[in-house]
């Protein structure tokens, strides 16, 4: 499907630093309206961590309507767009057009930009943008990703492609923000990155057979590690770092070899281990708890249960 391009041109431009900002503690956001001239509406930002800023537009413009945008940041972005209503268009200085339709997500990259973002009158429009470091795609896709996608410093679109059937699921959520926690809304926020960056960065991950012996080495290397350490098990950052590859990548390599992540791997050895001493030693609860990595045994037994359908004290007793 071809992008949408009738936008037609402006009737009004308001520069973007003009138009009011307040701030609302209890929701952790920055709240900015369109003047009621102009019509009704608004953008929430969100700074969810120092990398990741998660924005959310809801306009009903009442004339047709450009928004001067000037951004001159000391390391280059990626934006993630999902429009979810309406559709409109930024238009660089330089020439550069990028049109964002409903149901479609649009990834772009910039270092600087100055252009107009334009809407239409009466058309109601509702977009979620994400806008997202490069130390942020270093964390999470590597090194190697990270510059591949930051190569050419200027403005340009990297994809547009229809919005994942998770993506849109997590938008819902977003939307109606049933919590304004930002634990909430991060969380949310990661499970639709996740979703929506895979086409950017993912291989083909559904034919095993075209992975090299290497892949299957560095999951069985950060295997191991995981449980030989799993009392004091490394965080998925380190347990990455010490198998050579990304977390994005190792995560895709547990669910290829092992169909498991790597938390749910560790869980299933601790508690296989519990059940284990608890059947064959005269050891307390309390005691196994410790030996498979629990601080609290409140916290053990309850894992049990939910995993075994019976708890500790139960098995113990069978000695």
């Amino acid at each position: 499907m071809k992008s949408v391009r009738h936008i037609v041109n402006s009737n009004f431009s308001i520069d973007s630093g003009d138009l009011p900002v307040y701030k609302l503690p209890e929701e952790h956001c920055q709240h900015q309206s369109l003047p009621s001239e102009l019509g009704i509406g608004q953008s929430d930002l969100f700074q969810l961590d120092q990398d990741l800023i998660f924005i959310d537009t809801h306009y009903i413009p009442s004339t047709n309507l450009a928004i001067l945008s000037k951004i001159d940041n000391q390391e280059p972005r990626l934006i993630v767009t999902l429009g979810l209503q309406g559709h409109s268009r930024f238009r660089g200085q330089n020439g550069d057009e990028f049109y964002f339709n409903k149901g479609y997500t649009t990834i772009t990259t910039f270092k600087t930009s100055l252009g107009e973002r334009e809407y239409q009158a009466n058309k109601p429009i509702r977009q979620l943008r994400f806008s997202i470091s490069k130390h942020w795609i270093e964390t999470y896709f590597g090194e190697n990703n990270s510059a591949a996608v930051f190569r050419n410093r200027a403005a340009q679109q990297l994809t547009h492609q229809p919005i994942s059937a998770q993506g849109l699921q997590s938008s819902k959520h977003l939307i109606a923000r049933d919590s304004s926690r930002l634990l909430f809304i991060h969380g949310q926020a990661m499970t639709l990155l996740a979703s929506e960056l895979a086409p950017l960065f993912e291989d083909d991950y559904q034919h095993s057979n075209q992975y090299h012996q290497k892949d299957k080495a560095i999951a069985e290397l950060a295997r191991d590690i995981l449980l030989d350490e799993f009392k004091n098990p490394p965080s998925i950052a380190e347990l990455s770092k010490k198998a050579g590859t990304n977390q994005f990548k190792l995560k895709k390599l547990f669910h290829l070899f092992f169909n498991n992540t790597p938390y749910g791997m560790l869980f299933e050895y601790r508690m296989n281990k519990a059940y284990q001493l608890l059947e064959t030693t005269t050891y307390q609860v309390g005691v196994v708890a410790d030996l498979v990595g629990y601080s609290h045994a409140s916290n053990f037994t309850s894992a049990f249960t939910a995993h075994f359908g019976i708890p500790p004290k139960v098995v113990s007793r069978k000695n």
